[in-house]
């Protein structure tokens, strides 16, 4: 962030501490995100009894704080160390809606196969109408 002026001029020194803490609480948060971000992403690729569910409830809860945090932001206040993490979660997040892509494309595939061996189980005779003396 950048130097804080007040009305009157040049910030005090308990508002620059204030406005360096508050961009240091900024910078913590956006890292927190990317920490969950990135392991919802592992996670996906690597673990095949992942919650994703569970996993997205903890997402959502942080990027909902990280929105919430924000609010009260000018643009133009924000450094290039922010500017910088806000790039890499946006890079985090890109990759996260690509492995949950490639997730849920897998999902429905699979449901396709059980779906067509449970037509074709049914197709083979074995619950056919006459079977049971009906035409």
């Amino acid at each position: 962030m950048q130097k804080a002026t007040s009305p009157a001029g040049p910030a005090s020194a308990t508002e620059l501490s204030a406005t360096y803490a508050r961009a240091g609480a900024l910078l913590s948060l956006i890292s927190r995100v990317e920490e969950v971000i990135e392991a919802e992403t592992a996670s996906i690729r690597t673990d095949p009894g992942f919650d994703i569910r569970a996993s997205n409830t903890r997402k959502s809860r942080h990027l909902h704080e990280l929105g919430r945090a924000f609010r009260n932001v000018d643009p133009a206040a924000l450094n290039a160390e922010h500017r910088t993490a806000l790039s890499r979660l946006r890079e985090r997040l890109s990759v996260n809606e690509a492995a949950i892509q490639a997730h849920l494309g897998a999902v429905g595939e699979v449901a396709t196969l059980l779906r067509q061996a449970a037509e074709r189980a049914q197709a083979d005779g074995t619950y056919s109408v006459r079977e049971f003396g009906q035409r």
